[in-house]
Order: structure tokens, then sequence, then C-alpha cells
């Protein structure tokens, strides 16, 4: 199985990406942790990426999509691969399907976790961080024993700057700008699943599995 997740940032995407990759057995891949893969291990590709990161630019997408194919050449993504984080623009996406079609290969299904702005602004102005011990919780959801502090440490919470409505509305346009033509382009290609992400985690996972086997 290859599957390609997408959902704008705070959809929830990541955490069902990694509950497929368990179900399949498939490694779940993201650019981030390629990237800093290739760097630690000084690979001429690494460096090359490290140089753009180092400078706070986005790494160019013939750079981006030369680490990720090299990723899929490892012998764990024999049985498949789920990508959270790749394609990002049409692009990518175009030169994935290259890269896989030079090798009489394709990907199986794209998956969106469909959330609205307003959904996710909500959802993740409620999340609150202890930057001590790096505990997590949410004033609706996973609510601290005591209002403001950390229950594992004592520590004040805190709303982080990429949780504060602004800042995720800022992260929202530029992926509705970049990434939501992605979802077009794979349902011309009929390989789009689309799910309710409003709903509790275990369902939105039931709905792909329902999706994925239909």
């Amino acid at each position: 199985m290859k599957i390609i997740m997408l959902g704008a940032p705070g959809a929830g995407k990541g955490t069902q990406a990694k509950k497929l990759a368990v179900k399949y057995k498939i490694p779940h891949i993201s650019t981030g942790d390629i990237f800093r893969l290739n760097i630690k291990a000084g690979t001429p590709i690494g460096l090359k990426a490290k140089v753009y990161i180092d400078q706070g630019q986005l790494v160019p997408d013939d750079l981006v999509v030369e680490l990720v194919i090299d990723r899929l050449k490892q012998p764990d993504c024999e049985r498949g691969y789920l990508l959270d984080g790749f394609p990002r623009t049409i692009p990518q996406a175009q030169a994935l399907d290259a890269a896989l079609d030079q090798k009489n290969d394709s990907i199986d299904c794209a998956i969106d976790v469909n959330v609205p702005d307003e959904n996710i602004i909500k959802r993740m102005s409620g999340r609150r961080a202890c930057l001590n011990c790096g505990a997590t919780y949410h004033i609706e959801h996973i609510p601290p024993k005591k209002e403001g502090i950390c229950d594992v440490c004592g520590n004040d919470l805190i709303l982080r700057e990429d949780d504060k409505p602004e800042t995720v509305k800022k992260r929202l346009e530029v992926y509705h700008k970049q990434t939501q033509p992605l979802i077009d382009y794979y349902r011309k290609k009929k390989k789009l699943l689309s799910v309710d992400g409003t709903k509790d985690m275990d369902a939105v996972f039931n709905n792909i599995m329902k999706a994925l086997e239909a």
C-alpha cells in the first residue's frame, strides 16, 4: 500500500498516518525526518539541503524530490510506504509520479483528512505546552488537573507561537494556496479518498479503513 496523507496543519493527519503505518506495517515517511537523517549522516543530498535550511529558505522542489525518491529505494519500502508532508505542491506531485512511472510504479491513493479552518483554529488555539518537560494538553479535550500548570513537573503551561490564532490563520492561507490544489490533482486521477476529520481520532481512523477497503 502506497499512501499520501493530505490535510491542513492541525487536521490530525500525522496521527492518522502513524496509525495507518502500524496497521499496514509500512514506514511512515515525513520530509522533516528525511532532512534530519541526511543532514545528520552528512550525505551529499543532506549537505545541499542544509544550506537552504540554515538560511531559513525552502528547500527547492527538485532537491526535496531527490531526497524522497532516495528514501523510497530503501528495503523497508518494498511492501509500501506512507508519505506525510510530501508532496506539498503540484510540481512535487508531478515529479513523484514521473519518478515512480520510470519504475512502472504508482501511488495507490491520497487520503485527505478534511477539517474546516474554524475547527482547526479552535483546536490549535486550545493547545497548551510545558516548555520544561514537553508535556502537551488541550484546555477542552486533555486539560491539566490545575489550570495553567503541568501535571508532570508543575511548571507553567504556555500557548506556543505556532498555535496562536493569527499564526494558524497564516499557516492555513499557505496551505490553501500551495497544497489544496493537490486535492483536485488526485481527484482527477481518481486516487483521492476524503474523510471527515472533525470526528474523534478513532472514528476518523475507522472511516479511513472503510474507504481503503471499499
